[in-house]
């Protein structure tokens, strides 16, 4: 089983407005972490969800979103704390923007001593958003990612500027992590935001330097590339789609990494180290196809194996 860490919250889509007084919003489950989790399960691989979840109303239907999709709720600790809140909204473009609501909330008040010890069926581990950054959750995290050192763990940084905005506190805790990690993906936008201006083959190289086993640049409909610490480079641009939404685009290349990693015979970690620059090629298509499919639906409506198959063969 492949453990995701990280929040699970409600997005809240304002649907219509009745005047100053009155909107109407749609309610869809989410986060980043809990995205990846279905993600990975989706695409035909056992994943679990380690987070706070929370016993009020909306935690209760977290976790039968997380049954009905198959994800294990073995890791879930139970809490009173109420769940996160997020409000969305679109651009133009279908490109989101969050305000969270989770002062006191059941996600960010993960301690390290809540932590339940790891068995031996879980194979990798994956950390990703605000959760790296809000404390005490964030420090929960950090001693399970040096914990799990050596072993298959991915990262995301996935910034929300919104729950902390000092990107120096961002910096400091990603830095922390980077040598306990085998898979770091990272947005062109998250990357503009840690080191302004820097080009992401700089930012590979010295996350490769920190130990990284691949490090993945992606920058919306654009080119991805990969570089791993073998030397070996490779790109892979996505298939041009209708933009319904990009809510959910990031999370589903994460995950399509993940699946398509822990699914070789050989492991995620020696599957890693024996990429060429073909196979480097091909984990990136296979990423930046599943996330165009995500983009051509509403909200983060993560793709099964079946979609990414009748779309390759379509």
């Amino acid at each position: 089983m492949f453990l995701v860490c990280g929040e699970a919250l409600f997005d809240f889509f304002l649907e219509t407005e009745d005047g100053p007084a009155a909107a109407t919003y749609a309610a869809r489950a989410g986060g980043s972490p809990f995205n990846v989790a279905i993600g990975v399960r989706r695409l035909g691989s056992d994943s679990g969800l380690l987070t706070g979840l929370s016993t009020d109303l909306l935690g209760q239907r977290l976790a039968r979103v997380l049954r009905d999709e198959g994800v294990s709720t073995a890791y879930a600790i139970p809490t009173d704390r109420p769940t996160t809140l997020s409000l969305v909204g679109l651009d133009a473009e279908g490109v989101p923007a969050y305000q969270f609501y989770k002062n006191g909330s059941a996600d960010t008040g993960v301690r390290p001593e809540d932590l339940p010890a790891l068995g031996p069926e879980v194979e990798g581990v994956h950390f990703g958003s605000y959760s790296l950054a809000a404390p005490p959750t964030a420090d929960a995290f950090a001693g399970l990612a040096r914990a799990r050192s050596g072993g298959f763990v991915t990262l995301d940084p996935n910034i929300r500027t919104n729950v902390e905005p000092d990107m120096d506190v961002w910096r400091e805790r990603l830095g922390a992590l980077y040598p306990h990690v085998a898979l770091l993906k990272i947005s062109a936008e998250d990357l503009e935001l840690l080191h302004p201006g820097m080009k992401p083959e700089i930012f590979a190289e010295a996350r490769l330097a920190d130990g990284v086993r691949l490090v993945v640049v992606t920058d919306g409909g654009e080119a991805a590339h990969g570089w791993t610490r073998s030397g070996l480079r490779a790109s892979a641009t996505p298939p041009r789609v209708r933009v319904i939404d990009t809510v959910g685009a990031g999370d589903t290349f994460q995950a399509a990494l993940i699946a398509r990693l822990i699914q070789r015979p050989e492991g995620a970690l020696a599957a890693l180290d024996g990429l060429d620059t073909p196979a480097l090629a091909e984990l990136l298509d296979y990423a930046a196809r599943a996330a165009a499919i995500t983009c051509s639906r509403r909200g983060a409506d993560l793709p099964r194996a079946a979609d990414l198959l009748a779309a390759s063969q379509g």
